[in-house]
């Protein structure tokens, strides 16, 4: 027969409390309350603005060049002697690192420098004999050319006055020639008449000595004649020849005077030459003392001991700078690089420095310090990572004074504010940040 269910939980009770457990009607259930506290919790926090992020790695260094780390190298070869200074002293500018010797043969004698100015004062000496030597030449060539010209004046006076000679002669000629033909004439009539009987034989005697002297005569103002013709070529032949000597002889001057000049020029560069070595021995006598390029502290000595040989360009030490305006280099992703910006503000997290980092709650955070974005590299780097450049906000509280170079850091790019719903589903997509700003006034001036 069938039991009614008051019956049933009255038979119930009589039974041991660990079968009761599996029938709870008298329990009242208090879990809804919880589900509903919970879910209003999520939908609230949900909704709490969340300030998105890059994070990345970076380390202390700074943006001048000269306030880096810097290595000291020898600029010759040669031998350590002497260390002046320690691993973690502080140098000032100008101060003794380390002093070397000189190891090269060509560079050994103590005297190179006043060896090298004695062949510059003999090149120097040779060269003002070469110039003395072109004024000679130079007045040697004005005394020729002025002999020269006394020469052909003396020459030609010679050949005007043999041409005037030449004139009178040829005028004797022609009348000797005139005496020489009457006295033929009268020659031959007095013949003709002696063969008549006309005339005695005294007078054609007489005729035949007057005409054999009209011959005589005119055969000699014929030869003066020729001779002084003959005087005229020569001097004319000697006007050339001493012209030609003298044009010879000028020419070998101008020839000594242009290879002295050669010389003298050959000399000069002779001199530079030397000057150079001279002061390239100076300088390199100067090289001998390293000195402390800048103010700071000395780390990392390469070398020890005394009488270790080093190379032309090797590293002895390194010099930290004390006292630089430090600055953060920090590296991000390419999928990061188009998010960030100069002026942007990045949140700090330095090494050795104890801090409470809410990462989507910048201001929630305790420790940390702020810096500016000042250079975004536009060339990856060998790790495949973009190399950001940031500086103290002037605006904020200083950075530590004890930072070092090369001192770690973990940094927090602060983007947009979003909804953290949001940020999950963005995280949870794979998608990137927001980074798409309204335009501001202050952006537009900026970027003009």
């Amino acid at each position: 027969m069938s039991m009614s269910a008051n019956q049933i939980f009255k038979n119930l009770s009589v039974l041991p409390k660990s079968s009761r457990m599996i029938y709870r009607n008298e329990h009242v259930e208090k879990i809804r309350p919880w589900w509903i506290a919970s879910i209003l919790f999520l939908i609230i926090a949900s909704l709490t603005p969340w300030t998105q992020n890059i994070n990345s790695k970076a380390r202390v260094t700074s943006l001048q060049q000269k306030d880096r780390p810097q290595e000291v190298n020898s600029a010759i070869s040669g031998k350590v002697i002497n260390w002046y200074v320690r691993e973690g002293q502080n140098v000032k500018k100008g101060d003794t690192l380390v002093q070397l010797q000189e190891i090269k043969m060509e560079y050994l004698d103590p005297e190179l420098i006043l060896r090298t100015q004695e062949q510059i004062l003999a090149k120097i000496q040779a060269n003002d004999n070469y110039t003395g030597k072109v004024s000679t030449l130079g007045a040697q060539y004005n005394a020729l050319k002025m002999s020269l010209d006394l020469k052909i004046r003396q020459i030609k006076n010679k050949i005007r006055q043999t041409e005037a000679k030449l004139t009178a002669d040829s005028m004797d000629l022609v009348a000797a020639t005139n005496d020489y033909n009457i006295a033929t004439l009268q020659f031959e009539r007095q013949k003709g008449l002696f063969d008549k009987g006309l005339v005695s034989l005294t007078q054609l005697e007489q005729r035949n000595q007057a005409f054999q002297s009209a011959s005589a005569k005119r055969t000699s103002f014929e030869i003066k004649y020729a001779n002084t013709k003959q005087d005229l070529a020569n001097l004319n032949i000697e006007l050339g020849a001493t012209t030609q000597e003298y044009a010879e002889k000028l020419s070998k001057i101008e020839g000594d005077r242009f290879q002295t000049l050669s010389q003298i020029s050959n000399t000069e560069a002779d001199i530079a030459k030397l000057k150079n070595l001279r002061t390239s021995y100076d300088i390199r006598n100067d090289m001998y003392t390293i000195l402390a390029p800048q103010d700071g502290q000395v780390m990392d000595i390469q070398k020890s001991g005394i009488g270790e040989i080093i190379k032309e360009g090797d590293k002895l030490l390194q010099i930290v700078p004390m006292g630089a305006d430090p600055a953060l280099e920090m590296f991000i992703r390419p999928v990061d690089q188009p998010l960030v910006a100069q002026g942007q503000e990045v949140r700090i997290i330095f090494d050795g420095y104890p801090a409470i980092i809410f990462s989507g709650w910048p201001e929630q955070s305790f420790g940390t310090f702020t810096g500016k974005i000042v250079a975004v590299e536009n060339n990856v780097t060998q790790n495949g990572l973009f190399r950001i450049l940031v500086t103290q906000d002037p605006e904020d509280k200083p950075w530590p004074p004890s930072l070092r170079m090369g001192t770690g850091a973990s940094t927090i790019t602060l983007l947009n504010d979003v909804p953290l719903i949001y940020e999950i589903w963005r995280r949870i997509n794979g998608f990137p940040p927001e980074f798409y700003q309204e335009i501001t006034p202050k952006m537009q001036k900026d970027a003009k």
